[in-house]
């Protein structure tokens, strides 16, 4: 009698991930491209209302003046005389160049003249107040 050696062969299953992952990066490199980075001034700015306001396109520098007349550019707190200097910087990394400037209502307007001019200065003259809009 002849025995039959019944072997029993395992499949090894796999799974193969590299198609999965290739679509993973593809879909991260989509939305990195597509996504519209939104910049801030690091600080929240109790801005006065106005009828007369008006939505712009965007702006690619922001300044923040504080209550305090503290001026914020970029999350950081700066001098007014380094003002130039920081929106100067911003200008060459920036094709478009616009300002907008969210000042607090309390602050100050002889500190928000001061940053405009120094915003001139600079050599952009594209400046818009942000205000909220009062219905």
């Amino acid at each position: 009698m002849r025995r039959f050696s019944q072997h029993k062969y395992k499949e090894e299953t796999e799974i193969n991930l590299t198609p999965m992952l290739d679509v993973v990066f593809i879909m991260l490199i989509f939305f990195i491209v597509t996504t519209s980075f939104v910049k801030e001034t690091g600080i929240e700015v109790n801005r006065p209302s106005a009828k007369s306001s008006e939505q712009k396109g965007k702006a690619n520098i922001l300044i923040a003046i504080k209550n305090n007349n503290e001026i914020w550019i970029d999350k950081r707190m700066v001098d007014i005389r380094s003002v130039r200097a920081n929106i100067e910087r911003l200008k060459a990394l920036n094709s478009q160049n616009s300002v907008v400037i969210q000042s607090d209502v309390d602050s100050k307007t002889g500190i928000l003249v001061k940053v405009m001019d120094q915003i001139r200065l600079a050599g952009i003259f594209n400046i818009s107040i942000s205000t909220l809009r009062d219905n």
